[in-house]
């Protein structure tokens, strides 16, 4: 693992996440300990920055928002809002090509002005979150359109644990 400079780290005490797309995997860090970890999907197009690619972006994110507290699990979520919907494979078979955005929404917003930040490589512009998705998604694999998928018990762990200004490091 390509690991960050020590003076990118967070401090030793804090909290953070970093998502390894080659492994497709998520850790969740206090200071050098993981606490951690879980399986993810990352794009399927693959990881850059490019608005409109459908790929992951890298870099340095921080959450910007946590968005759908108290909700049920698979919520349906469209533009950050609750559709008052929940996930059901009847549902899914009604909109079979539908990108679907359960549960909760984490949205991250890029760091490093010019790679994730900023004219059209803009990860909080791209609508870039952690997000639930529907239980026969797979993870361990590359599945998105660039955003990071996760079941529902992990992402509540990161919901509950990852405040909006935690730093994310995509890799």
């Amino acid at each position: 693992m390509e690991t960050p400079r020590l003076a990118e780290l967070p401090p030793s005490h804090a909290l953070w996440i970093e998502v390894d797309t080659q492994q497709q995997r998520l850790r969740c860090w206090q200071g050098e300990e993981v606490s951690y970890e879980c399986k993810v999907s990352t794009g399927l197009a693959g990881v850059g920055q490019q608005e409109g690619s459908g790929q992951t972006p890298l870099g340095w994110h921080y959450v910007r928002a946590s968005i759908g507290k108290g909700l049920p699990d698979n919520a349906v979520f469209r533009g950050r809002r609750w559709t008052e919907e929940v996930f059901s494979p009847e549902l899914a078979a009604r909109f079979p090509k539908r990108d679907w955005i359960l549960t909760r929404i984490m949205w991250i917003c890029g760091l490093e002005r010019g790679v994730n930040r900023g004219a059209n490589v803009d990860s909080q512009r791209r609508y870039i979150y952690l997000h639930g998705t529907p239980e026969d998604q797979p993870m361990g694999v590359a599945a998105s359109h660039g955003c990071i998928r996760l079941r529902n018990h992990d992402l509540h762990y990161l919901f509950d644990h990852a405040q909006p200004g935690t730093p994310v490091w995509l890799h």
